[in-house]
């Protein structure tokens, strides 16, 4: 039973005296004096009731039970930690980091501009990067693994709670190899039923947009391959493994080796990006400075800037 000698602080002193094995290298790992860290072992050790450490000499040393609650207490304590920052995210206080999800289309130019904006905004951020699937990183922003998304809005179902910027529009392209590029100029996707097409795997909005498109048309596609990612898809194309719808964003990336050739107007499926975040964190200063970025990037860029 808990009891006010067991405080998650002592058990945080156990785990650096256990790995430390020294009162005075704990004391300096912690800012406290060795006297307190004393005090705070055996206070400890009162409250658990068995015994945890034995003196040799001038020595304490850590007995099996001690190893063993500072091996149990990590794992409690970097749970603690978690639901802290979560718990401070919601609430609005600063924290210096921040969990960004985006597509992997996004990370060739859209995300590194958004993100060396927001550290000109807040220059002591830490911003770590998720890659995944529109399916991926919906997940991960529900459950709060990441704390804002970059990606293809849900055309439906968006979640209750979800705060959107948006950011720009896009279309996909008939994508070939450049040794097979088609003649027309504009693409009538329903004269396509023959040919192999290659595309992402479920989960991601270019794939929802292929199918989509290809209803439009009337037809199922003839897909010899999918694949997990969008770079590999480019190289499978530019390869002449077969073709594919692309978003326009990527153009500029394989538009030496790829031909992106538009759809005719009732086949396009238009594409609109942006950022999204829990309206529970919309104080939090962070994501403040984030979505303030992406309001600037939807203000200065235009469909021609991002590769059409």
């Amino acid at each position: 039973m808990l009891n006010e000698e067991l405080t998650l602080r002592k058990l945080e002193i156990l785990c650096s005296f256990v790995r430390t094995g020294s009162l005075s290298k704990t004391a300096e790992e912690l800012h406290l004096s060795s006297v307190s860290i004393h005090k705070a072992l055996h206070s400890l050790e009162s409250g658990i009731g068995c015994p945890l450490f034995v003196k040799e000499g001038r020595q304490l040393k850590a007995l099996p039970a001690a190893i063993y609650l500072a091996e149990a207490s990590a794992d409690l304590l970097a749970d603690v930690d978690r639901i802290l920052k979560k718990t401070r995210a919601k609430s609005g206080v600063e924290i210096g980091q921040i969990r960004l999800g985006s597509m992997y289309s996004l990370t060739a130019n859209i995300i590194p501009r958004i993100i060396m904006g927001t550290k000109i905004r807040r220059p002591d951020l830490d911003i770590d990067l998720y890659l995944g699937s529109n399916e991926d990183l919906m997940k991960r922003l529900s459950e709060g693994n990441v704390d804002a998304v970059v990606m293809a809005v849900p055309t439906r179902d968006l979640p209750e709670g979800v705060q959107v910027v948006p950011l720009f529009e896009d279309q996909l392209f008939l994508a070939s190899s450049k040794n097979n590029k088609p003649d027309e100029a504009n693409i009538d996707l329903s004269q396509y039923q023959n040919e192999k097409f290659l595309t992402l795997q479920d989960g991601f909005a270019t794939t929802s947009g292929f199918y989509e498109a290809f209803q439009l048309a009337g037809f199922s596609p003839n897909v010899v391959m999918k694949v997990g990612d969008i770079f590999s898809l480019m190289n499978m194309v530019s390869g002449d493994l077969g073709r594919s719808l692309l978003p326009g964003r990527v153009m500029a990336l394989m538009g030496d080796a790829i031909e992106f050739t538009p759809l005719l107007p009732k086949y396009q499926v238009t594409q609109h990006i942006g950022l999204m975040y829990l309206q529970a964190n919309e104080s939090n200063p962070n994501i403040l400075a984030l979505a303030a970025e992406t309001r600037m990037l939807h203000r200065n860029t235009t469909y021609a800037v991002l590769g059409k």
